[in-house]
């Protein structure tokens, strides 16, 4: 899965900090937008039936977040992935691409899971923040999702 291997590290200066870690007030309004976030990708994916992501000549980008772990950002409407390019520098140079829900379960995300990969969803704001799931979580969550 070489297309799923391709990381950015230049881009991890890119998700540094969400505002201050001492400041709980600050940390919990943007967990909280965050997780509106989350559930809207679910509800717009299911919806729509695709998924957009953002790319450059030398692929998607997968960088490390304050976790340690490498997220690839996912958007559940081309506004919102244009969004990223639009408001992040770290993306300013990047396209936005569909891809068909069916392919992204059937095979990105496993890719993703194999390289260990998380799964950013719809990340905003100029830091391009956003939640990162693991994309077995992703997949139980769609399904679910569908089946209520």
């Amino acid at each position: 899965m070489a297309a799923f291997s391709r990381h950015y590290l230049s881009h991890g200066a890119a998700r540094k900090g969400i505002l201050v870690r001492d400041n709980t007030f600050w940390h919990d309004v943007i967990m909280s937008i965050s997780a509106a976030q989350a559930s809207a990708f679910y509800d717009e994916v299911l919806g729509r039936r695709m998924v957009w992501a953002v790319h450059d000549q030398n692929g998607y980008p997968a960088p490390v977040g304050e976790n340690g772990q490498r997220s690839m950002p996912f958007g559940s409407l081309i506004t919102r992935a244009e969004k990223i390019v639009s408001s992040a520098a770290a993306y300013k140079d990047f396209q936005v691409v569909s891809i068909p829900l069916d392919e992204w379960r059937s095979k990105w995300l496993p890719g993703l899971e194999q390289d260990g990969i998380l799964v950013g969803l719809n990340w905003s704001g100029s830091l391009a923040t956003g939640f990162d799931v693991a994309p077995s979580a992703v997949l139980d969550s769609l399904s679910a999702r569908e089946s209520s």
